[in-house]
């Protein structure tokens, strides 16, 4: 009887413990902004990034601001396939491709930081996916945006 309790009380203790770190890996995996997993489809258009001539604020735009967008406009497909952390995604926006097609882009570290990040990585030779997982375990907080206008 006591041998019985005892490997009861054992397998509560492992089902306790893998519901656990399930559950917690589902939380991980909710917290991540909403991207995009895969490019568009065949002949599927995404939107337009804003043009250096659409651009506008409330005040005079600074370089960095004004060369994120023309590097988003030579990744589109990269920067669809990102979440942001800036978590837009709450109004509406469905991977960091969206913070571009409007000001949003420009008036966002976050999105700047990551778009940058995106753009050196992709430069690397590195997939959409291995990106994304670049952005999410927070990578593109290195990103310096006093310097990176500078950025080719």
């Amino acid at each position: 009887m006591l041998k019985r309790a005892l490997s009861l009380g054992l397998l509560l203790v492992l089902v306790v413990m893998v519901s656990n770190r399930w559950a917690m890996s589902q939380q991980e995996e909710a917290s991540v902004p909403a991207y995009n997993a895969n490019p568009p489809a065949k002949g599927e258009k995404l939107p337009p990034i804003l043009k250096k001539e659409q651009l506008w604020g409330s005040g005079p735009l600074k370089p960095v601001q004004i060369h994120a967008y023309e590097l988003a406009s030579r990744i589109p497909v990269v920067i669809h396939q990102q979440p942001c952390y800036c978590h837009c995604d709450r109004m509406g926006h469905n991977s960091l491709h969206s913070c571009f097609e409007g000001m949003h882009g420009a008036e966002c570290s976050t999105c700047m930081q990551e778009l940058y990040y995106s753009y050196l990585q992709h430069k690397k030779g590195k997939t959409a996916a291995q990106i994304r997982a670049g952005i999410i375990r927070g990578e593109y907080q290195q990103i310096d945006l006093q310097t990176a206008a500078s950025i080719q």
